[in-house]
């Protein structure tokens, strides 16, 4: 079975819990990525999704709105030599897309659900090309 730590994203985009959520939803548009790790005193304490941005539009986002009114907090982490599929049974059973991979209790990789895709669907192409 693949491990995590092959397959991760290490290129991870993180914020303090203090800053405002569209300063960090622009940041999310720029990177193209769909989470962001939330980091207070070099520790690990919660995780931003897009569904989460989303969910603040919704509820009605104001200046004043901050990453901590909207993140997760204490997300679930996978070790990094744990496999894709406890991290798909993870996602599946957690109702989430993404993953903070963790290696000798610090953040090392975010692993999302297309990562898990793209393992599951390893040298297959699209409409048979």
């Amino acid at each position: 079975m693949p491990l995590a730590s092959n397959h991760m994203s290490r290129n991870l985009l993180t914020v303090a819990p203090h800053v405002a959520l569209t300063e960090v939803a622009q940041s999310m548009v720029a990177r193209d990525v769909g989470a962001v790790l939330v980091f207070e005193d070099a520790r690990l304490v919660g995780i931003l999704t897009e569904r989460d941005v989303l969910r603040a539009v919704a509820g009605g986002l104001d200046e004043g709105t901050v990453v901590a009114d909207w993140m997760t907090r204490d997300p679930d982490t996978l070790d990094s030599d744990e496999s894709t599929r406890q991290a798909a049974t993870l996602m599946i059973h957690g109702g989430f897309r993404h993953l903070p991979v963790m290696e000798g209790g610090e953040v090392v990789g975010m692993l999302s659900i297309r990562d898990l895709m793209r393992v599951a669907l390893d040298d297959s192409a699209p409409r048979g090309t």
